[in-house]
């Protein structure tokens, strides 16, 4: 009885979705509201149906951070909300939590099929991007990584962008193989958030190994998208830059 009783009250105590949502809503500020609004819609993020509430995204990571160990269903309906720091939210808990060496493998596994699963509500470049490196990258690391191919080859721009930002775990391991593997996949992409994605991550690889980077674009500069071409070089010298960057 006394065991049971202790659960319940463990339980109890679990994070909530809608105690993280109280908490961030006195942060709501008309003046980041209209900022967002302007930044947001200045990108192909302007397709999105998001609402914005105004907060600042230091004072969501902060928060976020302290909800930690928040259960998966509550973290899935913070990504079920309309409100775009929400889902900020969201997935920056489970980005701290990915990062953590305290948290179990079953639960990296977790949070990693949360958001292959949920990809529908992950459908913004910052929203990849702040989650993508350790919650699907680090996690996959050492196990197979078909489902970034997968996802490079999807219909979906967000999908997409999370095949080739992912990497970005690979990179700081020195391990480019799949960066260069996915970009080849993604060259051609039309989409201009999976162009940026691609050349940045292509650019992080040549810092590693510009050997690699130049033979890469060596083979692909000539047609490739301008903005990939660009982010790719972009630590290049005025002379490198000239040569790629003309046709």
């Amino acid at each position: 009885m006394k065991k049971n009783s202790l659960i319940k009250t463990k339980n109890k105590h679990l994070p909530k979705a809608k105690d993280f949502i109280e908490k961030l809503q006195p942060n709501i500020s008309k003046e980041d509201l209209t900022d967002y609004q302007k930044f947001f819609q200045s990108d192909a993020s302007k397709s999105n149906t998001d609402i914005y509430l105004g907060i600042r995204m230091g004072t969501v990571f902060k928060i976020a951070k302290e909800f930690m160990g928040m259960p998966l269903s509550e973290i899935e309906i913070l990504l079920e909300s309309q409100f775009h720091e929400i889902r900020v939210g969201a997935v920056s808990i489970m980005d701290f939590e990915a990062r953590s060496k305290k948290t179990s493998e079953e639960r990296r596994k977790q949070l990693f099929e949360l958001y292959i699963r949920r990809h529908d509500r992950i459908n913004n470049w910052d929203l990849v991007d702040r989650s993508a490196q350790y919650v699907v990258g680090g996690f996959i690391f050492d196990k197979s990584r078909k489902i970034l191919f997968k996802l490079a080859k999807s219909k979906n721009t967000w999908e997409r962008r999370t095949s080739i930002f992912s990497t970005m775990f690979f990179i700081r391991q020195n391990d480019l193989d799949d960066t260069f593997k996915i970009a080849e996949i993604l060259i051609f992409d039309k989409q201009d958030l999976v162009q940026k994605a691609t050349g940045w991550m292509l650019r992080e690889a040549g810092r590693r190994d510009k050997k690699r980077l130049l033979e890469f674009l060596d083979k692909y500069y000539p047609k490739m998208p301008r903005t990939t071409l660009r982010y790719s070089i972009e630590h290049f010298c005025k002379t490198e830059k000239e040569f790629y960057m003309k046709k």
